[in-house]
């Protein structure tokens, strides 16, 4: 999809039901964001997955003349904002991990916490940059491709087909565009900004990475306070395509809820599911005879249950309400054809589960749960 945001087009990519925790992910210079394609994959069983194209990369309109890191990340907050997402997970590679930082330094407020994949607070020399710059305006962007390559990925990586993929999206990369955001590489130092931080982070850094080496990525970890550090045996600095298990591995164990806090996970789950003004409502209504059940099903249900990433939401959504329909478990059934609008199952999808409930539950049961569902429905609508 294409939206207008901070005054120009942007291409954006959007994986994973809508009730699901916002995960935005910034490409780096001179590919695009199908550098994410398979964390994105993995990750959107769980996270409602956002990628945008950079000015000049990918399919985002260009805009003429030197970036800047803080431009950049303004559009990304546009794209959030045009998206109507408050807050988001915020990860970035390479350029894109500056773009990060500088968005969690503009509007920290929106950032529940950063993935910092090869990338620094500052990348010097900044006449490197200027010298880069000058080459692809001058001859375009082969003239750079075997030197970008060399430092993108380890030698042994670069007969595969997805180094093929990434020198692809180099040499389709416009000029202009990675010429601007070169100059604006070389005039970005985040250093004061990302020590002022104070929030979750995850620093990944693959070991042969020679643009932004551990040293880079270890000053990131002393810099932000309790942020973690994965180093990447083997991988240079594309890991996401390089060794793109390793790096989903990395992420999805920060960002998944905290297993040995199941409760709290379950809350947070319960929350997005079913609304908070329901879950207010159970609680303001709990008292000494319920209060263990009710934090049974929080700390199992949806905690242990709902957090699981092998289903997407929407499925798991859609297999409850299929349970409940057999069940005949009708206030329950209502509670989770409600939640549905969080979940990203539309109503379509419940009308086409019940009709496999007909078929293998019996039709008594199966035309009650349609009757409970319409009317639900209804009430949704007013």
């Amino acid at each position: 999809m294409f939206m207008q945001a901070n005054g120009i087009d942007i291409h954006v990519q959007i994986d994973g039901p809508p009730g699901a925790p916002p995960l935005l992910l910034i490409h780096s210079l001179g590919t695009s964001l199908h550098v994410w394609d398979e964390q994105a994959r993995a990750l959107s069983r769980s996270f409602r997955v956002v990628r945008a194209d950079l000015r000049g990369h990918g399919l985002t309109e260009m805009v003429n003349g030197p970036g800047a890191i803080a431009t950049y990340a303004q559009d990304m907050l546009g794209v959030l904002d045009g998206l109507g997402i408050a807050r988001a997970h915020v990860g970035g590679l390479s350029i894109g991990g500056l773009v990060a930082q500088s968005i969690a330094a503009q509007a920290p407020e929106r950032v529940m916490s950063l993935i910092l994949c090869d990338t620094a607070m500052v990348i010097p020399p900044p006449e490197g940059w200027h010298t880069r710059a000058a080459a692809v305006r001058a001859g375009g962007m082969g003239v750079i491709a075997d030197a970008v390559m060399s430092r993108w990925i380890t030698p042994g990586f670069a007969e595969t087909p997805q180094a093929a993929g990434l020198r692809a999206m180099l040499l389709r990369t416009l000029p202009e565009g990675y010429a601007g955001a070169a100059e604006a590489i070389a005039a970005c130092d985040l250093t004061e900004s990302t020590k002022a931080l104070s929030l979750p982070a995850l620093i990944i850094v693959g070991d042969q990475d020679q643009a932004t080496p551990v040293s880079s990525a270890e000053a990131m970890q002393a810099a932000i306070a309790g942020s973690r550090l994965v180093v990447l045996p083997g991988a240079a600095h594309i890991p996401t395509v390089e060794t793109p298990d390793a790096v989903t591995s990395a992420m999805a164990a920060f960002l998944q809820p905290d297993t040995a806090d199941r409760h709290s996970a379950g809350m947070e789950i319960r929350r997005q599911v079913l609304g908070s003004a329901h879950v207010d409502r159970a609680v303001a209504n709990t008292t000494a005879f319920d209060e263990a059940f009710q934090h049974f099903i929080t700390r199992t249900a949806w905690g242990s249950v709902w957090t699981r990433d092998g289903l997407d939401r929407r499925t798991r959504s859609l297999l409850t309400i299929a349970l409940m329909a057999a069940l005949g478990h009708h206030e329950e059934l209502k509670l989770h054809v409600r939640a549905s609008r969080n979940t990203g199952a539309s109503a379509e999808d419940v009308a086409e589960v019940l009709i496999q409930v007909a078929a293998y539950a019996g039709i008594p049961a199966a035309n009650a749960a349609v009757r409970i569902a319409k009317e639900t429905f209804k009430e949704m609508e007013s």
